[in-house]
């Protein structure tokens, strides 16, 4: 059986995103960027403000018995975002004690190889481990629709990680860093029928490209908080949120799931099947829907018309905490 500690709470801060929001009104466990400038003593000027980017990293802090453990689960695109945000937000680093790489594409992976020099820059140069699946080390791309293919930038490799001060832990199988206080599942079973990954994508072997379109490299990271339940971090959700929560529902069958968070990439050709992953969701009963990142604006209404008092997007900046 799957263990996960109960931690006494979780405090997730979006170091980036696809959107920026400093206006809109937030449930009481969420503060925006604006408000933590505020808190901050930092006056309302453009030379405070994050950048929105198409990625997602988060840096996810729980707390148990006094004590705090942080990880950093992706770094979205580019060095240029995840650099300014982290600075800006006035993010230590340094309290990183592990990594997690959700799945092998490059709009969560861009950064990774400053954020371990500056993790270590402020640990004492010490090693982080970095949970990986073996599958997500391999050049992907996008068949278009004259036949050609559109390649993706590559997650960097294990030895330039490794290089970098990363302690790799790369298997499909599930792992629980922190002495449980973290659980990064195994591969997603795809139960569902209709969440079918994502279409198109390829990836190139010794006999050229072939289909790759399941992405079973795919994890998510949960957090188990103390009277409320899982936390799911699904950062693209190309398995099928429905399929993610199923998944951590079967793992931990006695904890109920009280918040997803993260992308659900129910934009471009999974537009589809927005009201079956919307009706798959009345499953769970989930308190808080943190959507994001390639959720897209046609399931970001059809979540806030089902699910309006749960809905709370995601934003640069903004913390949850549970």
């Amino acid at each position: 059986m799957s263990v996960i500690e109960a931690v006494d709470k979780v405090e997730i801060r979006i170091l980036v995103d696809n959107a920026t929001d400093v206006l809109s009104s937030n449930p009481s466990f969420v503060e925006s960027e604006a408000a933590f400038i505020g808190r901050r003593g930092m006056t309302n000027s453009a030379r405070c403000l994050c950048c929105a980017v198409h990625g997602l990293s988060c840096l996810v802090t729980v707390h148990r018995g006094g004590k705090s453990h942080a990880v950093l689960f992706d770094t979205g695109p580019e060095d240029y975002a995840f650099e300014r945000n982290v600075t800006r937000l006035g993010v230590d680093l340094g309290v990183v004690e592990s990594i997690v790489l959700s799945h092998g594409h490059w709009d969560h992976s861009g950064a990774m190889l400053l954020a371990l020099g500056m993790i270590r820059g402020r640990n004492g140069a010490r090693t982080v481990p970095f949970y990986a699946h073996p599958g997500m080390f391999v050049t992907r791309g996008v068949r278009q629709a004259n036949g050609s293919v559109r390649r993706m930038d590559d997650v960097p490799s294990v030895i330039e990680l490794s290089d970098f001060g990363a302690a790799m832990v790369v298997t499909t199988e599930p792992q629980t860093p922190l002495g449980g206080l973290f659980y990064v599942s195994g591969e997603i079973p795809r139960v569902s029928g209709f969440e079918r990954g994502y279409p198109g994508q390829v990836k190139r072997t010794a006999d050229g490209w072939e289909p790759d379109e399941l992405l079973m490299d795919e994890r998510w990271l949960a957090i188990n908080i103390a009277g409320k339940g899982l936390v799911v971090l699904s950062a693209c959700s190309h398995a099928g949120i429905v399929n993610v929560c199923r998944h951590a529902r079967a793992t931990f069958p006695d904890i109920p799931i009280h918040a997803v968070m993260g992308g659900l990439h129910l934009s471009g050709p999974n537009e589809a099947i927005i009201p079956q992953t919307v009706g798959g969701l009345k499953e769970f009963d989930i308190k808080t829907i943190a959507a994001g990142h390639c959720t897209g604006w046609r399931a970001m209404t059809a979540l806030a018309k089902e699910f309006p008092d749960a809905l709370a997007p995601t934003a640069v900046g903004k913390q949850f905490t549970f």
